[in-house]
């Protein structure tokens, strides 16, 4: 069985990985300025956000994901035909629609898709599986490469979909931003009230950052560390702890919001990518999705993991 896999922008696998594995990517259009900018993961079009410094006016873009119109003619017109069974795996339906996009096209796709299969020439049924990832940026990228592993392993759509489910409902993903008054004016344009001008102000002058946590489609900050640097040490060093005290499954993903070198000079990163290496654990390193920069600032930092339940 031909087996594919969707996933939306937001997630943050690198280009190679995407490629190699055929992984189809959901665009999803960034109004910034009078222009829109189409983020597809595309290098090139990172690389003109960052250098033409369009995060420091981020927060104020709109974003707009794929439409279920939009979905449901990607599939019918293409993905139909090229596979039997797709896993469409998308960011928290908590904070995106496009979880509720893609299960509204899905209604329309299983629907019509028999008379183009057949008039191609294509045998049998077309099955599609939409999975919201409970979280979002790095974590996604664990499910997606749990999928990738399966798939590899000749496991059945039924197999995949119980241990992709698991895997996102136990995925903790971690984020450290470095601007407080960016991230709240972005909260504000979304009317999210969690980050007040008082605690950015307050936060900004004492360089405190707080580290964020998505699971199971919550977001929350755990803790306040105080400067970038500490954070991303403190945040690396609890990343190290959970690897020796074992995963789910042998992968951690991470991303930054600029130039990877950044992120390799970062305190307690070479340690953490040691102490994978010794358990056997993948670490998947990738730039950050212009829509989780406009999101989240640039220059922050994600993690994911997959892991069994536990207190931080």
């Amino acid at each position: 069985m031909r087996i594919g896999i969707v996933v939306d922008s937001a997630c943050d696998l690198p280009a190679e990985f995407l490629q190699q594995h055929e992984i189809t990517v959901l665009p999803i259009g960034v109004h910034l300025d009078g222009e829109t900018l189409v983020d597809d993961r595309s290098p090139e079009v990172r690389q003109r956000f960052l250098d033409d410094n369009l995060g420091t006016r981020g927060h104020a873009a709109e974003t707009e994901p794929y439409s279920a119109d939009q979905i449901r003619d990607l599939f019918l017109g293409r993905l139909v035909l090229d596979y039997d069974c797709v896993f469409c795996l998308t960011i928290t339906a908590t904070r995106s629609p496009i979880h509720a996009n893609a299960s509204r096209a899905s209604y329309a796709i299983l629907k019509d898709y028999r008379p183009i299969r057949q008039a191609a020439g294509v045998p049998g049924p077309f099955l599609l599986r939409v999975i919201d990832t409970e979280n979002l940026f790095a974590a996604q990228g664990v499910t997606a490469v749990e999928a990738v592993r399966l798939r590899a392993a000749g496991q059945n759509p039924g197999q995949m979909r119980e241990r992709i489910e698991l895997i996102a409902r136990n995925t903790y993903g971690y984020m450290l931003p470095r601007d407080l008054y960016y991230l709240r004016a972005r909260a504000q344009k979304k009317g999210d009230r969690s980050v007040g001008w008082f605690s950015a102000a307050l936060g900004t002058a004492l360089d405190i950052k707080p580290l964020l946590r998505g699971y199971r489609g919550e977001t929350g900050p755990v803790a306040k560390l105080r400067g970038f640097e500490h954070g991303a040490e403190v945040l690396f060093g609890h990343a190290a702890q959970r690897v020796r005290a074992g995963l789910l499954t042998p992968i951690l993903c991470v991303s930054y919001g600029g130039d990877l070198a950044d992120l390799a000079a970062l305190p307690g990163y070479a340690e953490l990518k040691a102490t994978c290496a010794e358990c056997a654990v993948e670490v998947y390193e990738s730039p950050m999705s212009v829509t989780g920069m406009i999101n989240v600032g640039t220059g922050a930092v994600t993690l994911g993991f997959a892991a069994e339940e536990y207190a931080f």
